[in-house]
């Protein structure tokens, strides 16, 4: 697909804005990245459009979460063996969720994607638990986080792995990176503590986002030129992200935030019921 200089720039302004909210509160830019790529980039006229903007914002978000998994690994705050079990279990339910997304229509997709939208939106606007892959702000506390944390048994490990399965599943249909999902997910099922939880779920991230979008490229469904826009504008929008995010108070932020994500999928759901 022929791309034109203004919808280059676009895709960089889009990945800068995902990138921001990441660096801003945490998690959960993903969720904004399909609309921005639909109604800002221009490409909700494109056919084959919905599945294209799922396959697009998988490759980019995968690669993103582990380029920033980097940090966490360099620091030992992941949990291998329950990052392990999570992920290569949730790989599979991620390859089944892009298959099943891939055979369904793309405006039920899209409306299934704003409820989401919606659902998560307003998860995050009133959970104090809402927190993303890639933040370090429980980083001083890793020792004594490392302590807490219990051993892998044989019940938790098959906890981790339905839980991975499941999370895999939804973040693989629906094309998102699904941190939001990720984090209570692994400290429900493992008991792990959230210091290790918010680095380990970067694994899970990087897993579903490039597994989904790799098998969304094999049925045609990616602009590679566009998923690495995406990934160039999200280093830069997450930097300044984090940047603001140390003086600005983060509940505060997390709730306009699920607002704004309430908001939008509001609006993709009149969209494509032809009403906006």
């Amino acid at each position: 697909m022929y791309l034109t200089p203004l919808q280059m720039v676009l895709s960089v302004v889009s990945g800068i804005l995902v990138g921001f909210s990441l660096g801003l509160i945490g998690g959960g830019g993903s969720i904004l990245a399909v609309p921005l790529l639909l109604y800002l980039v221009g490409l909700n006229s494109v056919p084959g459009a919905a599945h294209i903007a799922l396959g697009t914002t998988a490759l980019a978000v995968g690669l993103n979460a582990y380029i920033n998994s980097y940090m966490h690994v360099r620091r030992h705050n992941v949990a291998p063996r329950i990052g392990g079990i999570f992920a290569g279990v949730g790989l599979i339910g991620s390859l089944i969720g892009a298959y099943l997304g891939h055979i369904t229509p793309g405006s039920s997709l899209l409306l299934y994607f704003s409820a989401v939208m919606m659902i998560l939106g307003a998860y995050v606007a009133i959970s104090k638990r809402a927190s993303g892959a890639g933040t370090h702000e429980e980083g001083p506390r890793l020792a004594d986080a490392r302590r807490r944390c219990p051993g892998l048994s044989a019940r938790t490990a098959l906890a981790v792995a339905g839980a991975g399965f499941s999370v895999g599943l939804l973040s693989g249909y629906f094309g998102i990176g699904g941190g939001f999902l990720i984090v209570p997910a692994l400290i429900f099922s493992s008991g792990i503590c959230m210091t290790l939880a918010v680095g380990t779920s970067l694994l899970s991230v990087g897993t579903f986002g490039l597994a989904s979008g790799l098998e969304y490229m094999f049925y045609g469904d990616v602009i590679l030129l566009i998923s690495l826009l995406y990934l160039v504008g999200g280093v830069i929008g997450g930097y300044a992200g984090t940047s603001l995010a140390v003086r600005t108070p983060r509940d505060r932020l997390r709730a306009i935030y699920g607002i704004i994500i309430v908001i939008v999928g509001i609006y993709m759901a009149l969209k494509v019921m032809g009403y906006a």
